[in-house]
């Protein structure tokens, strides 16, 4: 740490030149005998001159030469240390890749390998409540259930969706998820971590797992055991084979150890208790913390911190007495410690010494998203606290003030999370009419472009292919008793079925993944 430490801004230690000066010349101002020496004769200049009482004590210009002194240190930027520029995401991306093949279903753990895999999801979004999670699943090819997003509660609902029975090739293809991983990450400014969920990794992947990039972790939890288990279908009834044979699945060891040395891979199997989950958040945060150090870091400055001796020292130089001196103290209290910014009293005191963006930025800092967002006057800061606490609406009003770059390009931010896909490409494309070139916008309209594809392609094949048939048709038989006309039995008939169409989310994922199939066989 000691060799770390240097200045941000080294010119301005010359300040510390004109502190020396200005002490040097406040003392020749203040020595009447060098005053007079040129006027009165050296033998009556010592009965004429009488020496200073307060000499040897503190002097005002001795105050205000350390205040120069302290302000040239503050202002040249000390610092030792890295630390993440504002407003960058402070929690690593999350890929979780779950095996969906048949051996899943084993029962060798309870309730079942897939049931403990998902179980081991929720423990992670408990951990990491903020932070961005994507899910892949994969079998003998590889899908994107969900991308990167940081609503919990949504990738927790997709999760418990998953099933073996809704993947359209059979096999393993281990080496498709981390390359379907790798392009979900490919777009994130800071460095992620992807989480392989399985019951073994197949020979023909660990050649591609050795040489993948460095740049995203990979952690693997094996699930199963050594003994193993029967695989257990979703209607009861145990798997055979093609012979008839129950099939009898054990958790692949060997492979997971050949694993452990191959790249920078950390390989361990589940536990009964947390002990595992705890294991991959620790994982997670030390590579993200390593990755961090060496790239998307700037030196922090620690100069702020010289302004509590300075404000003390200001303070002291309007009056003597305690009560400046516990002004002091408690206006260091104040600015550091919080306040309470609801008591008119508290508000009105901290106004007299911090701006209002100043005041929400010291509330962003603490994770007051709430009181920094009523308090920043700055469009660009209000909206960020407001898309920071999930008030996507309202962020995006606050980005649609600010006809800048910026702005555009957080409204397609907003506009994304909201759903509103084709509002959020015009956004992006918007953005780059006034900052060309800008790779995050790029990358964002390509994400957002993506989306809006496959949402129209679902659309469009949800309602040219519709693959349920209405329960039941009735006709009202009070048309014959009234007047006569022509009832339209095909537009009666796709009315009722829209009414009764019920379809849960492993039937829209396994209809998806079938198409995506399909797409890439061609």
């Amino acid at each position: 740490m000691i060799s770390d430490f240097h200045f941000l801004r080294p010119w301005w230690l010359l300040a510390l030149l004109a502190a020396l000066g200005f002490l040097w010349l406040a003392s020749r101002q203040s020595d009447m005998r060098a005053r007079w020496r040129e006027m009165i004769a050296p033998q009556l200049l010592d009965h004429l001159v009488s020496d200073d009482p307060a000499k040897g004590r503190l002097r005002p210009y001795h105050l205000t030469a350390i205040l120069i002194a302290v302000g040239a240190l503050a202002l040249s930027g000390p610092t030792w240390q890295r630390e993440l520029p504002p407003f960058v995401q402070d929690e690593a991306p999350l890929v979780i890749a779950i095996d969906l093949t048949q051996t899943m279903d084993a029962i060798d753990v309870t309730p079942s390998r897939l049931e403990r895999a998902k179980l081991k999801v929720h423990d992670l979004l408990a951990l990491r409540p903020a932070a961005k999670t994507a899910i892949i699943a994969y079998a003998g090819s590889a899908h994107l259930v969900l991308p990167l997003t940081d609503d919990s509660a949504l990738v927790q609902i997709y999760v418990n969706s998953l099933a073996t029975r809704i993947m359209p090739v059979a096999g393993k293809d281990t080496t498709g998820s981390l390359s379907l991983a790798e392009k979900t990450l490919a777009n994130e400014t800071t460095s992620g971590t992807i989480l392989l969920m399985t019951d073994g990794v197949e020979a023909a992947s660990l050649d591609s797992i050795s040489k993948r990039p460095d740049r995203n972790s990979l952690v693997i939890l094996g699930i199963g055991t050594a003994e193993g288990g029967p695989v257990k279908s979703a209607d009861g009834r145990f798997a055979t084979d093609a012979s008839g044979s129950r099939i009898f699945a054990r958790l692949d060891t060997e492979a997971l150890k050949r694993l452990q040395g191959l790249g920078d891979a950390s390989v361990a199997t589940f536990t009964a208790d947390d002990g595992d989950v705890q294991w991959i958040v620790q994982r997670i945060k030390t590579h993200f913390e390593q990755k961090a150090a060496e790239s998307e870091t700037r030196w922090r400055d620690f100069g702020f911190w010289l302004t509590i001796p300075i404000a003390l020292l200001a303070a002291f130089s309007f009056r003597r007495g305690w009560v400046v001196r516990w002004t002091g103290l408690f206006l260091a209290f104040h600015i550091f410690a919080g306040v309470d910014v609801s008591h008119a009293a508290d508000r009105q005191f901290v106004d007299m010494w911090l701006t209002p963006d100043q005041q929400g930025r010291l509330a962003f800092e603490r994770g007051d998203y709430a009181a920094a967002a009523a308090t920043f006057e700055n469009n660009e800061w209000r909206g960020v606290t407001l898309y920071r606490a999930g008030k996507f609406n309202e962020a995006l009003d606050a980005f649609a003030r600010e006809d800048t770059s910026e702005g555009w390009y957080n409204q397609g931010n907003a506009l994304l999370h909201l759903g509103r896909l084709d509002e959020a490409v015009a956004a992006y494309k918007h953005a780059l009419t006034l900052h060309k070139d800008w790779p995050q916008a790029q990358a964002n309209l390509a994400v957002a472009e993506k989306l809006l594809a496959r949402k129209k392609d679902e659309e469009q094949e949800q309602q040219q292919d519709p693959n349920l048939k209405p329960d039941k048709i009735q006709f009202d038989e009070k048309g014959k008793q009234g007047k006569e006309g022509k009832v339209n039995v095909a537009e009666q008939t796709a009315d009722l079925w829209m009414k009764n169409i019920e379809v849960s989310p492993a039937d829209l994922l396994a209809r998806k993944f079938a198409l995506e199939a399909s797409r890439g066989s061609r």
